[in-house]
């Protein structure tokens, strides 16, 4: 910006070089723009460091004596005995590296006692989707103590970017991508979308409460008999 005063303290530190401050606004100041150098604005030096990096590598992988993966301490690494190079290539499926505890795997949907599927349509997870990789499409649920059930829950994994806000916005504890399972290859489109039933096959039963207040709301009231639980009366329309 254009000023008529030329500030005698430049700043020595870190950051760009002030030239000047406005006498009419102290905040307005002209720094020093560094243009760089012509070398610098073609792809050709860059490219050619990559492709240096990139030799290096591969002649270093090829040629150097290979290490222990003990000494390497690589992690999720399937065999301490075996010898790698710097740069490991997993040989996959063979080989396989263990996914970090939060890893956000393949969806499954939970269900109650009776093998139902928990969800209740309530269409959280397809409002909340940013990929709108979600289609649910509900029908009207033979438990009367339920309103709504889905009869088509599909997902489609290739536009799914695994952020988990579909987990975090159910309200019945309905879907998880607890799996541990990353998404399967597949050479057609159709075959990477999971459905309801593939879903389910996945599932396990789920136990969770809505609707509980105070500060043991997270805690499940157990009945004699095995697998029995209850909800307080204040949960929601179509949870158990």
């Amino acid at each position: 910006m254009g000023s008529s005063h030329h500030d005698t303290h430049e700043d020595q530190g870190a950051g760009p070089v002030i030239i000047s401050v406005s006498d009419r606004h102290p905040r307005s100041k002209t720094i020093q723009v560094v243009r760089p150098e012509s070398a610098d604005t073609t792809f050709l030096a860059a490219t050619a460091k990559g492709l240096g990096i990139t030799l290096k590598h591969f002649a270093k992988n090829l040629f150097l004596p290979l290490k222990k993966l003990s000494g390497r301490a690589k992690a999720g690494a399937p065999d301490p005995e075996r010898f790698k190079n710097d740069i490991e290539t997993v040989q996959y499926p063979e080989e396989r590296v263990i996914y970090p505890e939060r890893f956000r795997g393949l969806h499954r949907l939970t269900k109650r006692e009776d093998d139902s599927v928990r969800c209740v349509a309530c269409m959280c997870c397809p409002t909340v989707c940013p990929a709108n990789c979600i289609t649910i499409v509900p029908e009207e649920s033979t438990d009367s103590s339920i309103e709504k059930r889905p009869a088509i829950f599909e997902i489609d994994e290739l536009r799914c970017i695994a952020c988990g806000l579909c987990v975090e916005a159910c309200p019945c504890d309905a879907i998880r991508m607890d799996t541990g399972m990353h998404a399967h290859p597949v050479e057609d489109r159709a075959d990477a979308i999971e459905t309801l039933e593939s879903m389910l096959a996945r599932g396990i039963r789920s136990v969770a409460q809505q609707g509980g207040q105070g500060a043991n709301w997270r805690e499940t009231a157990v009945l004699p008999g095995p697998e029995k639980h209850t909800t307080p009366k204040n949960g929601p329309p179509g949870s158990r």
